[in-house]
């Protein structure tokens, strides 16, 4: 885990590619893309839902061991139509009653409304929290935008010809980038200024590298 500090609040940086907000007990994260899987075998790739299950249980880990207020997701908690994984992914947050959950719709939750409607999940447009204004795709907003969509990665090099690309929080002057938290998707290299700050995710922990 590593603390940035950003317009007076603290963002733990967890190596499973999400934030918890300190003070007001927020964990953020962006793109898990759930039933991905199912819309690749209907594709006639062969994929095995366990990736998605691999990231819950890692959702679930985070949810137990922080103890959020709130769990928000940044768009695309569904990857397409529903599936098999969103039935499963029903039934675990009616096991998690006591946890609230908001998801700010991506471009890929294109569900049907009634299919978000539980007790303990909020679907919003874009979510005002001062002195952020969360959405899926990064905007131009008035207060400082957090996001996904990007899946934001930072190329590393090393002596000779060594370079290893890895998923990234990137946080420039008015907007923040969260790397997908979804095992099954890919990445893109950002642009980076030297005015930015960006924190490179490896297994085990996040590293400053700008």
């Amino acid at each position: 885990m590593t603390i940035h500090k950003i317009l007076g609040q603290t963002f733990y940086l967890l190596p499973e590619r999400a934030i918890f907000w300190k003070e007001t007990e927020h964990l953020i994260i962006a793109d898990l893309h759930l039933g991905k899987a199912g819309h690749f075998r209907k594709s006639g790739i062969p994929v095995s839902d366990l990736v998605h299950s691999k990231d819950v249980y890692l959702l679930d880990r985070l949810i137990d061991k922080h103890k959020p207020r709130t769990v928000v997701f940044l768009g695309d908690l569904f990857h397409s139509e529903e599936n098999q994984s969103w039935t499963q992914f029903r039934q675990w947050l009616k096991s998690k009653s006591a946890t609230h959950f908001q998801l700010v719709l991506g471009n890929h939750d294109i569900l049907p409304e009634q299919s978000y409607r539980l007790p303990n999940l909020e679907v919003l447009e874009q979510l005002e929290l001062a002195p952020f204004t969360l959405t899926h795709i990064p905007e131009d907003t008035t207060q400082y935008n957090l996001a996904g969509h990007i899946h934001p990665a930072v190329r590393l090099s090393g002596k000779g010809r060594q370079s290893l690309r890895l998923p990234c929080f990137y946080f420039g002057s008015n907007n923040g980038i969260l790397p997908a938290f979804g095992q099954f998707t890919g990445t893109a290299r950002i642009p980076i200024t030297k005015h930015d700050d960006v924190y490179a995710i490896t297994e085990d922990s996040v590293v400053k590298v700008c």
